[in-house]
Order: C-alpha cells, then structure tokens, then sequence
C-alpha cells in the first residue's frame, strides 16, 4: 500500500508539475461548490488518477483542485469515499495518505450530519471537538511504520488551536458555531430514532456516514486537523430526510462554511 500511495502521488506530482499544497481540504455531500472559490490550476478527475476510487454519490463531484485560495496552495477533494460504497478502509483514506505525501501540513473536513443535540436547527455548522467512531478502524492491519506508529495517540484529534481560531473568527463575521463530538457509522441507511437516543447516550450530538476514518489517518500521520459538520436535519425529530434534503442543506449553508474556511486559511 505504501508503495502505491508514493507511485500516486509521483503521478499526481508529474500532472501538476510539482505543485506543493500547504493545506488539504475534503469537501462533503453538497459543499462541492466551495471549489469554486479556489483559483484553480490543476484538476484531476478521480477516474484519472492512478489508485484511485471513483465517488458513486450524488453530490460528489469526483475531483483534485489544485489551486490558491487567501494567499495558500491547496489542494481540495471535490468529493470523497466511503465504507457504504462498498470501498475498503484503505481506500477510503488513500486520498488523505496521498496529499500528506504530497505536502499537506493541515487538513480541514467538512460533512453533512444529522443533528443529536436538541439545541442544534437545520442550518448550523458544528465544529467537531471529538469524534466516536463506529466504523471499522482503518489502521487495522500491517501499520506503515513510516507514516505514523503503531498505536496512534487521538488525544486533541480535533485541533484545539484551529478550533480557538474558528471561534475569533465567527465571532468576528457573526457566524454562529455550535461545538459538538461527531458520531461516525457505516450507512448508507439515515439512522433510526433508537440509534439517534443511543448515541445521545453515549455523548454524540451529530451523526454522520464519513470523515472518522480520514481524520484518524491524518492523526496516524500527525497532521493537525479542523472539522465542520453541517447540521442538515434533526434526527431525534420527526421530520423524514433524505439525500436531495441533506445535499439541499449543505448547499444553503455552505457559505458560511466558505467564510470561515476562507479566513482561517488567511490568518493561519
């Protein structure tokens, strides 16, 4: 595996000659149009791509955009993988173990989610404080000694000076930020009422489908990272989502997101 992520990321090198990201950026379900904001240079299909899993979700566009947004290079996944689609754990976050390899020194993530805690509405954007994760550990198997060790500490998963940045600025543009631990599960079915109490119980207050496996990676390779979870329905409710809703959400909130990854880019 490790080999492979090397050979992509030679091949991703070659396309974009040498193009360095300081950040990298993942993109979820109806946040794609964030891309659009980035001065893009270089953009690589996900089909294009050697080792590359191709995104099956509506909403995801499938692309690398490499480009400049407030002054530092990027590199953004228009898209992401995941476990429901039927893509292994190593799969899923090769994308993440490809743009460490190719400089990244900070990763931010973004998702839809159901919201857990009553006091969130539709529309909110969570900054993820911590995560529980009820998917299958993508570090499970042979661990690649030179990325990271064997036992992975995620303590401070979610980084503490990112989240005290994001909380000045939305101070500073008027965005109101909600704070909570994000709960990660398989899918690809919304969660039951049952489900929603049960991770209430165990100290969720947003559920979603991704993002846990990439950020363990990313801590595995001690890259600081910043997660936003837009809150696209309230599933202790009795309202009845579904996709279109979720990517509908997303969109709406979506330049809220965009304001304040923008600035903490800037002011980094």
């Amino acid at each position: 595996m490790l080999e492979e992520i090397k050979q992509t990321a030679a091949w991703i090198k070659a396309q974009t000659h040498d193009f360095a990201p300081e950040v990298g950026i993942v993109l979820g379900t109806g946040l794609g149009d964030f891309a659009e904001a980035i001065d893009t240079e270089y953009a690589l299909e996900y089909k294009s791509i050697p080792g590359f899993p191709v995104s099956t979700v509506e909403g995801h566009k499938g692309r690398m955009i490499f480009g400049r947004l407030e002054g530092r290079r990027v590199v953004a996944m228009q898209g992401r993988f995941h476990y429901y689609e039927g893509y292994t754990m190593q799969q899923v976050t090769f994308p993440v173990r490809v743009m460490q390899q190719l400089g990244i020194s900070c990763l931010f993530v973004s998702n839809a989610s159901g919201g857990i805690n009553t006091s969130f509405r539709t529309g909110d954007l969570m900054v993820i404080t911590d995560h529980i994760n009820l998917m299958p550990n993508p570090l499970i198997g042979p661990n690649m000694a030179e990325l990271g060790p064997r036992f992975p500490d995620m303590h401070n998963c979610y980084d503490k000076a990112l989240i005290a940045k994001a909380t000045a600025i939305a101070e500073e543009e008027n965005i109101k930020l909600q704070y909570g631990v994000y709960v990660g599960g398989t899918g690809p079915t919304f969660e039951t009422q049952a489900e929603y109490r049960y991770f209430k119980a165990i100290g969720g207050d947003a559920a979603g489908m991704s993002t846990v496996p990439e950020v363990i990676v990313a801590r595995h390779m001690s890259i600081p990272v910043f997660g936003v979870s837009v809150i696209t329905n309230c599933g202790l409710s009795d309202e009845v989502g579904d996709h279109e809703d979720v990517q509908r959400q997303g969109r709406k909130a979506g330049a809220k997101m965009q304001t304040l990854f923008r600035r903490m880019l800037r002011d980094m």
